[in-house]
C-alpha cells in the first residue's frame, strides 16, 4: 500500500469538522421535534433514482449523502414514535433514551462479556433485575437484551428443546390462535412443529390447552407452551396461572410472550391480569414497545439461567478467556447471538433518570387513552366496539365496510397525516385496530379519527 492509499483509508477514521457540525445539527433538530412528524410511505422508483450511483469507488461529499437522507429517505419512514402512530406496535422512546442511544453508537459500545464490557453488563443487569422483580420471578433469574421478541422466542425455545426429555417422536410448541407470529416461526427453526389452539375468547385457558396436549400422538414431546401477556392483535392476556399449572403437572417449559403487554405490570389496576407470569421458565418484555426505549431492545429472562448458558455458550479457543469465571453471566452466553451492541443501556439510562413512577404514569396514560377511544366509539352511531380493551389496543367496526373500505380509509388518514391506522381481522371480520403507547396522544387526535369514519352526510 502506497502513502496516498494509506491516507485515503485513514481519512475514514478522521473527524470531518463540517460533517460533524452538519450531523449534530440534524440530530439536534430531530431530537427537538415534538411531536415527531408522521411522514408517509415512499415511492420505489423515486427512491431508486435518488440513490442511483450513490455507492461508488470514489465516494461522495458526506454532506451530499446526508442531504439525500434528510430530504428523501427520512420522510419515507413512517414514524413509529409519532403520537399519531396507532398501527402494529408503536414506539415512543423518551428523549433521554434517544440521547443515550447516540452515546452508545458514538462510543461504539458493545456488550458481549464481563471481560470486555463490565460497565455495560453491570448496567444492563440492573435494568434486567428491575424487570425480573416487576414480573415476580425468583431472585436467581437472569437474562439478557436481544433484538426483539422473535429473537427472544427463538433463543428460549433452543433452551426448552435442549432441556426437554428425549423422545423418538415429533417435537411440538403449543400456543393460542392470537399468539404472535414469531412463536410459530421460532418453533419451526428449532425443529418443532407448531400446534395452534383454537379458542373461543382469544385467550388460552386450561380446558383447550389440556385437550390440545392430549390430542398429540403417544411418544411425541412438547418442548414448550407459549402463553401471551398482551396479544398484538387485541391486547389480551392468556390465563397464565392455568397454563403454568398444566406445564408444571406435565413437566413442560412455560414461555410467556409479554413483549408488548409486560409494561402494564407497572399499573396496579392491571396486575391481576398477569397472575402466573412469575412462574414462567422464560419471559420476554420488549422495552422498545411500551417501555419507551429505542429500537432494538427486548429483555429475555430465564428462571434457570444455567440451562440457558448450557444451551447458548459458544465454545472456541479464542472465547475461553471470557468463560473463566463461572459466577459471571455474559450476555453472549444467554441467547442466540455473540457480538451484540449495548442495546439495553438507553433503557437503563432513561429508567434511572426518570424513575419508575414516571414510567408507571406513562403506561397508565396509554390505558386511559384506550378507554377514551372505546367510549368515543360507543358514542358513534355507525361504529361498533368489538370488545372492551384489556390493555391499550382497541378494535372497532364500521358498519357496512369491507376490507377495501378500511384500506381506503387508512390510506386517506395517512395521506392527510391524521393517523397511521391499519385494519386487522377479528372473528372472521375486518375491523379497525388502534394501539396506544405514546403518552402525547390526545383525545383531540382520537376525535379526528372518529370523524374520519363518517360519511359526508354524517361528518360535522
Amino acid at each position: 500500500m502506497n502513502h496516498s492509499q494509506w491516507e485515503h483509508a485513514a481519512a475514514m477514521h478522521t473527524v470531518d469538522e463540517e460533517l460533524l457540525e452538519a450531523a449534530f445539527g440534524y440530530l439536534e433538530q430531530r431530537i427537538r421535534l415534538s411531536p415527531a412528524p408522521l411522514d408517509r410511505p415512499g415511492d420505489r422508483q423515486k427512491l431508486s433514482a435518488e440513490l442511483a450511483d450513490v455507492i461508488s469507488a470514489e465516494g461522495n461529499d458526506p454532506r451530499k449523502i446526508l442531504e439525500i437522507y434528510t430530504a428523501h429517505l427520512a420522510p419515507t419512514v413512517i414514524s413509529a414514535d409519532s403520537p399519531r402512530f396507532f398501527a402494529f406496535a408503536p414506539n415512543a422512546p423518551t428523549k433521554a433514551s434517544r440521547l443515550f442511544d447516540m452515546i452508545v453508537s458514538c462510543a461504539s459500545l458493545q456488550g458481549i462479556s464481563w471481560l470486555e464490557a463490565a460497565g455495560v453488563v453491570a448496567a444492563e443487569e440492573q435494568a434486567l433485575r428491575f424487570l425480573i422483580g416487576l414480573a415476580g420471578m425468583p431472585e436467581h433469574s437472569r437474562g439478557c437484551f436481544v433484538s426483539g421478541g422473535t429473537m427472544a422466542a427463538l433463543s428460549a425455545f433452543v433452551v426448552a428443546r435442549d432441556a426437554a426429555p428425549a423422545s423418538g417422536g415429533s417435537s411440538w410448541v403449543v400456543f393460542g390462535d392470537q399468539t404472535h407470529s414469531s412463536i410459530a416461526q421460532s418453533a419451526k427453526v428449532v425443529g418443532a412443529q407448531p400446534l395452534k389452539i383454537l379458542t373461543e375468547s382469544g385467550r388460552i385457558t386450561r380446558e383447550p390447552l389440556v385437550a390440545a396436549l392430549d390430542s398429540l400422538p403417544p411418544g411425541d414431546r412438547v418442548i414448550a407452551v407459549a402463553g401471551t401477556a398482551g396479544t398484538t392483535n387485541a391486547g389480551q392476556v392468556d390465563d397464565l396461572a392455568a397454563i403454568a399449572d398444566v406445564c408444571q403437572e406435565r413437566g413442560i417449559w412455560f414461555h410467556v410472550d409479554a413483549a408488548y403487554g409486560g409494561a402494564a405490570l407497572l399499573v396496579p389496576s392491571r396486575r391481576a391480569l398477569f397472575a402466573g407470569i412469575e412462574r414462567a421458565d422464560s419471559l420476554v418484555i420488549d422495552p422498545h414497545k411500551w417501555f419507551f426505549a429505542p429500537y432494538d431492545c427486548a429483555a429475555l429472562l430465564y428462571r434457570d439461567p444455567v440451562l440457558a448458558r448450557r444451551a447458548h455458550t459458544q465454545e472456541a479457543p479464542y472465547l475461553d478467556v471470557i468463560h473463566e469465571q463461572d459466577d459471571e453471566w455474559n450476555p453472549a452466553d444467554l441467547a442466540h447471538h455473540c457480538s451484540r451492541r449495548a442495546r439495553g443501556l438507553p433503557f437503563w439510562f432513561s429508567l434511572a433518570v426518570h424513575g419508575t413512577d414516571a414510567y408507571r404514569d406513562a403506561v397508565e396514560r396509554g390505558l386511559w387513552l384506550a378507554d377514551q377511544m372505546a367510549e368515543l366509539v360507543e358514542c358513534e352511531p355507525a361504529l361498533d366496539l368489538v370488545r372492551r380493551p384489556d390493555l391499550s389496543v382497541v378494535l372497532f367496526r364500521r358498519r357496512g365496510w369491507e376490507w377495501t373500505d378500511y384500506e381506503r380509509w387508512a390510506h386517506e388518514l395517512l395521506d392527510q397525516q391524521v393517523a397511521f391506522v391499519t385494519p386487522t381481522v377479528w372473528d372472521g371480520q375486518t375491523v379497525a385496530r388502534m394501539a396506544f403507547v405514546h403518552p402525547a396522544t390526545t383525545v383531540e387526535i382520537l376525535a379526528e379519527v372518529i370523524q374520519s369514519t363518517r360519511s359526508p352526510s354524517q361528518a360535522t
